[in-house]
């Protein structure tokens, strides 16, 4: 890596990157970055960890643990070779992570993302996972369902073994013998069955010698009778192996005829595992996505140093590039001024990289083709070089590589030598860079250059605010505002004598005192200003939560306002409807007795009875309008459909009948209620034009409870941490889905996993009950979960 890139700390970002990886190869890749210098590759890389970044919140992480590179050992297979048990129970460990990405991918199908080529490119094999797994129970076992060959050999083998225990079983019973043996027991040395006798008693029990005790007081013998049925044993174990040996060859055979596909999705499986290790990152510095342009633009707000702790560091606003090209950073020692420095820098080299930023959101950076930086105390005794000596021999190779495109950073610029001198250099220096188009951001204790960039157009000062009275730097950089030594006050705080100090005082220049005065006297207003626009903000918030809160209120009110008058134009309905019976029920008995007496209601005496009834609906309304404004024509005469506007309780209706005869009032249809209206309390409501249309941007997303669920759930070969976020997710969509029953398989091992999972159930709200399984469910390798 560059000496400028590691001055500004970019090999430690490396390595927080790299521990978010989950194997080698994305840990070799992660330390390995180096920032691009093309505009498009950069913005292509922060789209990517952007996107990753979206991903994870909506749907959590993917699962990268068991990635491990095989090529070696499928190329061998490709070739033909055998590969051991645990050769393929890696490539098995891959395959099985390869088809959990993809099947994570799968939850968020709808989704789409400038990812996808890349999960795409993975390329799962159930077949083959199954049929290794399936064969293979550990580095060291084949399974008897390996094949029905082995399975055979093996039955014969712990038949054959059987009836040579029996055999030695009834010998170690036998009183003939046991005077014989050292200890009744059957033991085995070189894979055959032998008894323990004691030396002196050797010639007594016929047999193969195969062992001495340590002591020689015990030999192990082989009875001539079971001699045979060993031979047996031997030559069955023999067969045994030998079928192992095929299964392999098929399998290892199988396997490289899929070599170039698992290869080629291992690879896509490390960058994925890359481009999520940045997105973790960010997510763990609370990163944001800067806009990026190759313009030298940089304004970076509330700007955190990622490698400061996060409950200690102080975001800043960073500004260069854009209303100047020169940034000249002053201000006592340990007041920040380096850090501002490396901030600069390190967030460049970081975007560069693809990294999200720990800035605020819409900052801005900019991609530079170099990055050069002079900062820390370059002293080499090895060259006999002074700390100005080797500061000055990086400053001379900076100015020969500086172009238009460069960003340079220097710390103490001009410091090691004589002031006047050191400072004067230091102009110089700052001019022949500005001179060659670059942008510049440099540290200092001279007051010549707060004076020259007070001066000098395209140059700004600024400083790392210092409170005096605590002896404690702010870590806040201020833009436009030359920064105090503070020398004096702090060594009068510390405890130097006040003679010394005011002689001190007497020895600097008045000139300089003047300038120093001005300075103290931009701080000092600077601040009173920054207390006021504090308190202004403050009044600012305080004026729009009371806007919101009566805003709040009134809509509150106008709701109660609306409730009520819908109430009672619901008992208003009913109190119609009541008379309306009781006047028809009237009306039909009337018919009944004119019918009965032969004669029949005259229309002038219908008509009459209708009109009361129009004026008992009217009557019956208890809602009181609002007053009429002012008089109002209606553009034109009503038609049944129109939709109109009831002025008194302001709410919108359906005419249903125009008036009849002398009457003024409309029958209107107003939500379920029909009502009688005055035709002057009725407003036309004119058909709106249509609006503009907006263009918009749809973009399609499928949610969680659309998601495929399933009612198991594979967590081997995953870490403790990870696979409680896929438990809970798992739980999360069998709730939405209406699943009560779930299975979680993790496996035998070592039981970290089964206790973590356990664990985790025993305090998650929504589970009712859990239970590891039974015989056919897996039995201690998994956990049987009953949901709420």
């Amino acid at each position: 890596m560059q000496r400028h890139y590691r001055a500004l700390e970019l090999d430690k970002i490396l390595k927080l990157l790299a521990a978010e990886t989950a194997c080698e190869d994305a840990q070799e890749l992660a330390l390995q970055l180096t920032p691009s210098v093309s505009l498009s590759e950069v913005q292509r890389l922060l789209a990517d960890t952007d996107e990753a970044f979206t991903l994870m919140a909506r749907f959590g992480a993917p699962s990268f643990g068991g990635l491990y590179n095989t090529t070696n050992s499928l190329r061998r297979a490709e070739a033909g070779g055998t590969l051991n048990m645990a050769e393929l129970l890696r490539i098995a460990g891959v395959l099985r992570t390869l088809r959990a990405i993809v099947d994570w991918r799968g939850k968020s199908a709808g989704v789409k993302s400038c990812l996808d080529w890349r999960f795409d490119s993975l390329m799962p094999n159930k077949y083959l996972e199954d049929r290794i797994y399936g064969a293979i129970l550990s580095e060291e076992e084949m399974s008897d369902n390996a094949s029905v060959q082995l399975a055979a050999i093996r039955r014969k083998i712990r038949s054959a073994s059987s009836r040579v225990r029996e055999q030695l079983d009834k010998m170690i019973r036998s009183p003939l013998y046991q005077k014989y043996l050292q200890d009744p027991i059957v033991t085995m040395r070189g894979g055959r069955f032998v008894v323990p006798v004691k030396a002196e008693c050797r010639g007594e029990i016929a047999g193969l010698v195969h062992d001495t005790s340590s002591s020689g007081a015990t030999v192990f013998v082989e009875p001539m009778g079971v001699v045979e049925a060993n031979n047996e044993v031997r030559v069955l174990q023999s067969q045994e192996q030998a079928e192992i040996e095929r299964i392999l060859a098929e399998l290892s055979a199988e396997t490289g005829n899929f070599s170039s596909g698992i290869i080629s999705g291992y690879h896509a499986a490390v960058e994925l595992n890359l481009i999520f290790a940045k997105a973790n990152l960010g997510y763990k510095m609370k990163a944001s996505l800067p806009a990026v342009n190759d313009r030298g633009k940089i304004l970076l707000k509330k700007a955190r140093h990622p490698l400061i702790d996060k409950n200690k560091v102080v975001p800043t606003d960073i500004e260069l590039g854009i209303h100047f090209d020169t940034l000249v950073i002053t201000g006592p020692n340990t007041g920040g001024k380096t850090v501002s420095l490396k901030t600069v820098g390190l967030l460049t080299l970081m975007a560069m990289c693809g990294l999200m930023l720990p800035v605020a959101e819409n900052s801005e950076i900019s991609v530079f083709h170099q990055v050069l930086a002079d900062i820390g105390d370059e002293q080499s005794i090895e060259q006999s070089l002074s700390t100005f000596s080797a500061h000055m021999t990086n400053i001379i190779q900076i100015i020969g590589q500086a172009d238009e495109s460069s960003l340079i950073l220097l710390d103490e610029l001009g410091a090691g030598t004589d002031p006047v001198e050191g400072a004067a250099l230091a102009m110089a220096i700052l001019e022949s860079l500005r001179k060659k188009g670059a942008r510049v951001a440099a540290t200092t204790h001279y007051a010549e250059l707060k004076a020259y960039a007070l001066q000098t157009g395209g140059v700004e000062n600024a400083c790392c605010e210092f409170d005096v009275k605590t002896l404690r730097p702010t870590y806040r950089l201020l833009i436009g505002v030359p920064g105090r030594s503070n020398a004096f006050a702090i060594s009068l705080r510390l405890g130097m004598e006040e003679e010394i100090v005011e002689r001190a005082k007497e020895l600097v220049s008045s000139e300089n005192t003047r300038f120093e005065d001005v300075v103290q006297s931009l701080e000092t207003s600077r601040q009173k200003l920054e207390g006021e626009r504090s308190k202004a903000e403050q009044a600012h918030l305080e004026a729009l939560r009371a806007q919101k809160e009566a805003q709040e209120i009134r809509s509150s009110i106008q709701a109660e306002a609306d409730k009520e008058i819908e109430k009672a134009r619901q008992q208003a309905a009913q109190l119609v409807s009541r008379t309306r019976g009781q006047i028809d029920a009237l009306l039909n008995e009337m018919e009944e007795l004119k019918k009965q007496q032969n004669k029949t209601l005259s229309a002038e005496q219908k008509a009459k009875l209708k009109a009361g009834l129009r004026t008992l609906e009217e009557a019956a309304d208890p809602v009181h309008g609002r007053k009429d404004e002012g008089p109002y024509v209606l553009p034109r005469p009503l038609q049944v459909g129109d939709t109109v506007l009831l002025y008194d309780i302001d709410k919108q209706g359906t005419v249903l009948q125009l008036p009849e005869g002398n009457s003024q009032n409309v029958l209107v249809q107003a939500g379920i209620i029909q009502t009688r209206v005055p035709l002057s309390n009725l407003r036309l409501v004119q058909e709106k034009k249509v609006k503009e249309k907006r263009r918009t941007v749809t973009r399609n997303v499928t949610g969680r409870a659309q998601a495929k669920v399933t009612t198991e759930l594979d967590l081997r070969g995953q870490m403790t941490d990870e696979a409680i976020m896929n438990v809970d997710r798992f739980i999360d969509s069998a709730l939405l889905s209406g699943i009560e029953q779930l299975t979680i398989i993790h496996g035998k091992g070592t039981g970290a996993l089964r206790a973590a999972v356990q664990q985790h159930l025993k305090k998650h709200p929504s589970v009712r009950s859990y239970r590891l399984g039974v015989f056919g469910e897996g039995e201690a390798g998994v956990t049987i979960v009953e949901l709420k």
